[in-house]
């Protein structure tokens, strides 16, 4: 008896270790709002039978901010924007690519794998993923024509009905009318202490028109759904939503321009799952995903391949049939070597009464 009891327990045993030996592995990703939609991500879980947890962050600031705090172990791959990429790749937060495992990477526009902006002592720490303007959102019943410049978010009668984003792109915006970003656009982001004090006090008298400062593309979605704010500097994919939602929304670009971004996908160093990270990178690249990433985000692909599988009028609304034109419309984040002091005059903003 005794002899068939440890046989039937060495069984359940053997038993419950096969079954755990065969736990689904887990990616786990730290993006964007809107890069793990199921629409692109479910062909990933199920070709390689595994599944994809997604943490979203409202900020690059916020990406950097977990990283350092220690968090980077709890994430396998990341997409940072062009703002942070150089400073997190330096600081041996992610690994250096073997890009012979990401066969897509080689179809990527040559105008955004050209750029320095995740090349490290000749190490490449990132693939370009999708890229995008910081457009000025409105309320079409609200204009009776496009507005033209960002100026308009200070105009008296808008008060309260304003939305800016909770992140340093509204510094940058405030810099453009300002006139800094002359003679190179670059200047905004190498702004030096008088011009950020000008910047601040541009931004104090912006700040009675402001209802909310919005952290996440779906809080800014809702500012106006519920008809609080008729203008906002947002995303494309704000824009997207709204549509969908057949509410009356339209975007533009001002005649002075305005930021944008270049999100890259990383791997962490601290990833226990670098082999099936390399694999989402590629797959995310692929041109199929990448048309599926552009239909849901309305963000420009990486991939100019991908516009195989767009429709005629979603190419021109992406831009992809002139987009040397399109992007000299966009003055793309870079590293801003001076973060800190950034950061400390949009928080003496934020906490301004």
């Amino acid at each position: 008896m005794r002899r068939r009891f440890r046989a039937l327990f060495l069984l359940l045993v053997l038993v419950v270790f096969a079954s755990c030996s065969k736990k689904t592995p887990t990616l786990n990703l730290l993006v964007w709002e809107g890069y793990a939609d199921p629409s692109f991500v479910r062909g990933f879980e199920e070709q390689y039978h595994c599944k994809v947890s997604a943490s979203y962050m409202g900020s690059s600031d916020e990406l950097v901010a977990k990283l350092r705090g220690g968090s980077a172990g709890n994430y396998d791959v990341i997409s940072p924007s062009s703002d942070v990429a150089t400073s997190i790749a330096s600081a041996g937060l992610t690994v250096p690519l073997h890009l012979a495992r990401i066969p897509a990477y080689q179809q990527l526009s040559p105008q955004l794998t050209t750029l320095p902006l995740v090349h490290v002592k000749d190490r490449v720490y990132g693939v370009p993923f999708t890229w995008g303007p910081n457009p000025m959102i409105y309320d079409t019943t609200a204009f009776s024509q496009t507005p033209d410049s960002w100026k308009v978010f200070w105009d008296p009668k808008y008060r309260g009905k304003i939305s800016v984003w909770d992140d340093l792109s509204t510094v940058y915006m405030a810099a453009q009318i300002l006139g800094y970003d002359k003679p190179s656009p670059s200047q905004l982001y190498n702004l030096s202490d008088e011009q950020l004090e000008a910047v601040k006090k541009k931004l104090l008298e912006l700040k009675p028109n402001v209802r909310k400062m919005w952290a996440t593309g779906a809080e800014l979605t809702n500012l106006f759904q519920n008809h609080e704010i008729v203008a906002a500097m947002g995303w494309p994919l704000n824009t997207a939503d709204l549509k969908k939602m057949n509410f009356p929304v339209a975007e533009t670009i001002p005649r002075e321009n305005t930021t944008g971004w270049i999100d890259h996908l990383m791997i962490t160093s601290a990833s226990d799952n670098k082999e099936l990270a390399y694999k989402f990178l590629e797959y995310m690249v692929e041109p199929k995903t990448q048309s599926l990433v552009s239909e849901k985000t309305h963000y420009v692909p990486a991939n100019p391949q991908a516009a195989q599988f767009l429709k005629p009028d979603e190419i021109k609304t992406l831009h992809l049939d002139d987009v040397d034109n399109y992007q000299k419309r966009i003055y793309f984040w870079q590293n801003v070597p001076r973060r800190a002091k950034y950061n400390e005059i949009w928080n003496e903003v934020k906490a301004a009464q």
